[in-house]
Parts: structure tokens; sequence; C-alpha cells
């Protein structure tokens, strides 16, 4: 019989998960559970995809301002110059309560005209109206407001992001606005450096520079203090806020609860299904202009079988090239010869132009992360089934 569907996605509730709680216990049964009261069956190289928040939330991965200013304190000892945080209430701010909590006297140095996920601090015609370069200038507090006005708010979040900083110390956080890392040498040699995704070459520039210390929001909380949560691998990296004095952190030992689960999955059902962690998707607002992928990676710990990238013919070249004369029965049958036959690597052939070379676990997390969403859904576990299905799957 012949497939009529290719891939679905089911967001999974489960109960609300509590520090402590057996999380592998949770997911199965209820993926299990799910598939009896919906009436679908769980089949080989489908996908089950966590948040990361269920897993820190049931590690209890959690830390105060207070634990994050007495690590600072530890690992600084005079001046700290903070280098090219994102904008985000949820992502920073708390973090900068923390840094600022240590009673350092604190030079922040923002990117321009966006932060590097794509928040802007300015308008960007109005930037090229005043003559503003953005690969050499370097602004003052001062010079933006005089340039840019007292309140200057995010079009999504209504926050003057500037204003919001300043007021997470007690008069000691400095601004200023540059796109050279090497601007905060003016004022100390003892960096953090808190963006995400460049952050390796950030600090190599800095080190180049002469700086004398430069750590990474990766080096903070990158073990436990006085009993906080902790990440031996992204330290503050991935972290949000949990409440006015607390952040979440991104998960631990993501690999070993993939592993458990997919290992008790095929003990109960005899298939072999592969399990990620997810956070951020990997996708650009059009019209925020905002990536999504705040967190270092998209999926911390995954299954083998979501190694790699794609392998696809992109079907409407190969039936607008080369199967161009033929229709009906002729066709369908010509294009599942087609897919059968392929390459195990297409890459750079014709035949996958237009296809997305991205990974797959990139690819599952953005479709992941869509479906559960960030607000009330109540879905921390999403199914994706016939994801590794072709036009000529039977």
């Amino acid at each position: 019989m012949n497939r009529t569907i290719g891939t679905t996605v089911r967001g999974i509730r489960t109960p609300i998960v509590k520090e402590g709680d057996n999380l592998i216990d949770i997911v199965v049964d209820s993926v299990l559970e799910a598939a009896k009261c919906e009436g679908f069956q769980l089949r080989d190289r489908d996908v089950i995809g966590i948040t990361e928040s269920l897993v820190a939330r049931a590690q209890g991965n959690y830390a105060t301002v207070d634990a994050i200013a007495k690590d600072v304190a530890a690992k600084f000892h005079g001046e700290i110059g903070i280098v090219f945080p994102i904008l985000s209430r949820n992502r920073f701010s708390i973090l900068l309560k923390g840094f600022a909590m240590s009673n350092k006297k604190i030079h922040l140095l923002l990117s321009y005209p966006a932060d590097e996920v794509g928040n802007h601090l300015m308008d960007i015609d109005k930037m090229d109206e005043l003559g503003i370069n953005p690969y050499s200038d370097v602004l003052t507090e001062e010079d933006y407001r005089r340039l840019f006005g007292d309140k200057v708010v995010h079009p999504f979040t209504g926050i003057d992001y500037v204003n919001l900083y300043k007021q997470m110390g007690n008069g000691n956080i400095h601004i200023y606005f540059s796109n050279d890392s090497r601007s905060i040498l003016k004022y100390t040699k003892d960096i953090l450096v808190a963006n995400v995704h460049d952050r390796s070459r950030t600090k190599r520039i800095l080190k180049s520079a002469g700086a004398d210390l430069v750590l990474g929001l990766d080096d903070i909380l990158s073990s436990s203090v006085d009993g906080s949560g902790y990440n031996p691998e992204y330290g503050l990296l991935g972290s949000n806020l949990a409440s006015d004095h607390e952040v979440k952190l991104f998960p631990r030992d993501s690999q070993y609860y993939v592993e458990e689960i997919q290992k008790k999955l095929l003990e109960m059902t005899g298939k072999n299904i592969e399990v990620m962690v997810y956070g951020d998707g990997a996708f650009k607002d059009p019209v925020g202009k905002i990536w999504e992928l705040a967190d270092p990676v998209v999926s911390p710990g995954y299954t083998k079988g979501l190694c790699g990238t794609p392998n696809e013919l992109k079907l409407k070249y190969v039936v607008d090239t080369e199967l161009s004369e033929l229709k009906g029965e002729e066709v369908l049958t010509a294009v599942k010869q087609k897919i059968y036959a392929k390459d195990v690597d297409l890459l750079g052939q014709a035949e996958s132009l237009g296809t997305t070379p991205r990974q797959i676990t990139d690819l599952l997390g953005s479709l992941c992360d869509l479906t559960s969403g960030s607000g009330d859904k109540g879905t921390p576990v999403v199914l994706v089934q016939g994801y590794f299905d072709n036009f000529a799957s039977e």
C-alpha cells in the first residue's frame, strides 16, 4: 500500500517535571501513553525531542545571582570588561545583575546596530543618515543618547536595553558601543567575553591584543559554587531567567539521558527510536530580523542516528530536467528509481541543489522548538515520525 503521509509531528504532553523526578521514565511513559490514547504506532527511526529546560529542571540545574557574583569575584580581581552580550531580559540582564553584585566596576561593550542574534539598539537607516561607521566608530553612552535619543526601545519588547542594563548595577556599570572587541582594552585588560557563537574568535582577538585575563560566559559556573547548579561545558551559556534572583542553566549530561531513553524504548517497544535534547531552533524571523539561536548549540545531546546532514534529491529539479518528458505513472516510477539509485553522498551534485545543507539535529531541533513553543502549550516532548522517509518509502 502506498504511503500517503510524509513527516508528522506531535507535541506530547507530560506531567509537570520537578527537581529529582525520573525524567527517563516520564518521557517514555508519556510517549507510550500518547500512542495508546491517540491510536498511533511507534516505528523505527522515529525521533523524540525533549526540551532542554525539562532536563535542567529535573536535574535542579539552577543558580542564584549570589553564586554568579561569588564566582566572578573569585575569578576577576579588578575592573571587568564585558564584551558583546546579547540584548535580552531573559538571557543576560539577570547575569549582569550577578556580575554587578561582585562589586567590581564593569565596562560593558555592546555591538551595534544589533547584537549577535539581531536585536537592534538603533535604527540602521538613521545610523546611515548620521554617517556613523559601524566598522570603526566607537560611541560612548553620551554619544548614543545624543544621537538616538533618551529612550530607544526594542520594536518587539518595548525595552530600552541600555537603560535596563544600567539599572542592573549600583552605578558601577559603564556602557560603550563598538564592533571591535579590542575597544574594551582602553578601560581594562580583564575581559569577560559574553557573545555566544563567535566567542572563540573574540577570545583569540583579545588575547592577541594584549588582554591580561580573558574568560567567557562558558567559564562562569563551569563548576558548582556552594552547591549551585553548573555546566562544565557551557557555564552560563544557554541560561535563562528563572526568577529575579535565579537562572536555569543549560542541562548537563544530555547524552546520558538520550541514550537511556532510547535504550528503554527499545526494550519496551522493540523499535530503534532516535532521541535528542533540543533548545532554541536555528531560524531567523524575517520581520524582526532576530536569529532565534541564543543557546550555544541547538542540541546538547542526541543519539548517533541523528549525526550528519540530509542526503536528498531535489525532486522538482529532477522532474523539470531529465524527467521532463515523462508523465503519469512513468514519472512516478522514474522518480522512485532515481531515489533508490541515489549516491550515498550527493553533496555538490546538481540533483541536490536547493536542499538544505544543515545538520540534521539543527533541522529537527528547529522543528521541535516551533512545535513545543515557549509558552503554555504544555508539550515539552515532541514526537517526529517519517522524517527519514522519502517519496519512495512504502
